[in-house]
């Protein structure tokens, strides 16, 4: 009995109290890989997307590169020192939700909380599928296996969250530490050969042409580019969202990792940027015959195609397929703050055995899983939809911290920082739609209003209970009154006994019916007498009535629920219990031996019932029995 708790204690680690909740919280080494992977795993797609969108013009495209680089970093620092104030701000975590909830009402709440939750679903999409997308380009013979690769490390991410955030940080630690030490190591590289050659250095190997220009540089074309590039910008705000994940002082730690993620980000991001322009490194085409990704060919013309290639794709590989973890720990988080204010169900607040909020991690992974399922496992069909549901937190997040400090008086300046930062991504947001749109954004800005639509009815239905049960009255004791015992019976047994003996501890007036189908002999009548009347009559107790209802057409079940029905008391002094033997076995086979009308009954009586009906199971363990025996 003991080996299967001990192969889950082995598979997801032991259960932990309560009480060690602060031994999960992490420092800013684990919080790096734990809540800075999406942001870090974009610099390896991210300047792609946007070379990707350059093609057509040539090498002019590879030049232009650095300027709208340069434009995507001037955003990432406004919307850095935005959120480091929300951290401030929000101690307890400050996600999107909360401070547009809080600060700008319900309405921004749910457009910030459905927009989250597509963000993150993407994110771990994304994230697995640029992974495969990736290994498989390296090895192309694994084409055929694409969805299966994606699902396979679905599952494995799973595996490794539902140990607890702090196993998640040990575990992440070394992909993620090699996947910024080989890009630094590039970059300082290349940026030395291009400092010793006048800016034109000579690549190791040999590099791609670029195709020849087919057209010119529009504003639609840099738009285009600008909003593609921004997918480097996702799960930036997943530092804010988990600031109670981290250890004391929780809101110093949450900042000093937010400030090392932006800073390696910003460094990977403009090195690339600088490095593809200098070598003259254009993306080639993500369909064509000979496919290449940019920092594979970045990495070949810095250090050659040695042992550090193969180390350094390998890298790349495995922390693009590990990124989705952002979302693994902001999506329970997220879920369980909406959950919290009533517009999701209730069941996402619960904590599993390690601490987590499983059931959002349960939900994540059907959510990503029936995406990828959907869309094949191919990223190029889910980058357009990418992007958008993030920069709309953004926005919201930041206009929300404009009224907080408002509120506050005396906090102008962070109140024009939040500002900024609210005009810049509100006007970025808008980029990407427009310029997405036709390609799959549309998909998003359609589920968008109809999350909130679910959840706004989800809150009805909480407002509607919490209206319906709530009570300011003292106890009403007209209500304390014997109740009504009705209990069906087949024939005289242990099971039988067990609940005649707890029916007649609650009440005086217990009614016993049979119900006699077809021409069945009826035995429980012929015994009623000797074995239940007479010696509780000798001992001065109360005496069941047996009610014997005739059933011709052989149901059980309805003339039961109808004399039930009938005997309910129509006011609301007294109450009807409904007691429902059950022998209970062991084996889930031996339930097969047996009828189940004992769960179909309660199942009805739940459905058609009322307020003045209660049901109270009766179980009779038939190994018990036989172990006292």
């Amino acid at each position: 009995m003991a080996s299967g708790p001990n192969f889950l204690n082995l598979l997801l680690g032991r259960p932990l109290a309560t009480s060690e909740e602060r031994g999960e919280s992490v420092g800013p080494i684990a919080g790096i890989p734990i809540f800075g992977l999406d942001a870090l795993s974009s610099a390896a797609y991210g300047p792609e997307a946007a070379l990707t969108l350059l093609i057509p013009l040539g090498l002019m495209g590879v030049k232009e590169i650095v300027p709208i680089s340069a434009a995507i970093l001037s955003l990432l620092i406004i919307v850095y020192f935005s959120y480091r104030q929300t951290i401030d701000a929000y101690p307890h975590g400050g996600g999107s939700f909360t401070v547009a909830s809080e600060n700008l009402g319900d309405n921004a709440g749910l457009l910030a909380a459905a927009a989250l939750m597509i963000d993150y679903v993407l994110t771990a999409a994304v994230g697995i599928s640029a992974g495969v997308g990736a290994l498989i380009s390296a090895v192309p013979s694994l084409q055929p296996h694409t969805l299966a690769l994606c699902l396979g490390i679905l599952a494995l991410l799973t595996l490794v969250n539902m140990r607890g955030v702090h196993d998640t940080g040990v575990v992440f630690m070394i992909p993620t530490y090699l996947f910024l030490l080989t890009l630094l190591i590039i970059i300082g590289v290349g940026c030395w050969h291009m400092a010793a050659s006048g800016g034109h250095p000579v690549p190791l190997t040999p590099l791609p042409s670029p195709a020849p220009a087919t057209e010119m540089l529009t504003l639609w074309l840099v738009l285009k580019v600008f909003s593609s590039g921004c997918t480097a910008m996702t799960g930036v705000e997943a530092v804010s969202n988990g600031v109670m994940a981290f250890r004391n002082p929780a809101c110093g730690n949450a900042k000093k990792t937010l400030t090392i993620i932006i800073a390696l980000l910003f460094i990977l991001l403009l090195g690339i940027a600088l490095l593809c322009r200098a070598y003259g490194v254009a993306a080639t085409d993500p369909n064509g015959a000979h496919y290449e990704s940019v920092l594979s060919m970045l990495t070949r013309a810095v250090m050659g195609q040695g042992w550090f290639y193969y180390l350094t794709i390998g890298s790349i590989l495995l922390v693009l397929a590990l990124s989705a973890n952002t979302a693994f720990a902001d999506f329970p988080r997220l879920t369980r703050a909406i959950a919290f204010n009533n517009f999701l169900p209730h069941v996402f607040l619960l904590r599993g055995r390690r601490l987590l909020y499983s059931w959002g991690i349960y939900v994540l992974v059907a959510l990503t899983a029936l995406l990828l399922i959907i869309f094949g496992g191919v990223t190029d069909r889910l980058i357009p939809l990418y992007a958008i549901g993030a920069f709309m937190a953004f926005t919201l997040s930041q206009a929300g911290m404009v009224v907080h400090w408002h509120r506050k008086g005396n906090s102008h300046l962070r109140a024009t920082v939040n500002g900024v930062g609210a005009a810049a991504t509100g006007v970025t947001a808008l980029v990407v739609l427009v310029t997405k749109f036709t390609s799959g954004a549309w998909i998003t800005a359609l589920l968008i209003p109809s999350m909130i639509l679910v959840m706004r009815a989800v809150r009805r239905h909480y407002d509607r209970v919490e209206q319906a049960t709530m009570l300011e009255t003292p106890l009403a004791t007209a209500l304390v009154e014997e109740p009504i015992v009705v209990m069906p019976i087949d024939r005289w047994s242990r099971i039988s006994e067990k609940a005649i003996s707890f029916a007649l501890s609650l009440s005086s007036d217990v009614r016993c019916v049979h119900v006699q189908s077809g021409e069945e002999l009826d035995q429980i009548s012929k015994d009623w007498d000797p074995l239940i009347v007479t010696p509780l009559a000798a001992a001065g107790k109360p005496i069941p009535k047996l009610i014997v209802v005739k059933s011709p057409f052989r149901y059980i079940l309805q003339p039961l629920l109808d004399y039930i029905l009938t005997v309910c008391p129509a006011h609301a002094t007294q109450r009807l219990c409904v007691l429902v033997p059950e022998l209970v076995v062991r084996h889930w086979w031996e339930n097969l031996m047996h009828n189940r009308r004992a769960d179909l009954l309660k199942v009805v009586l739940l459905m058609r019932g009322n307020r003045n009906i209660v049901v109270i199971n009766i179980p009779w363990y038939l190994d018990q029995e036989r172990n006292q025996q």
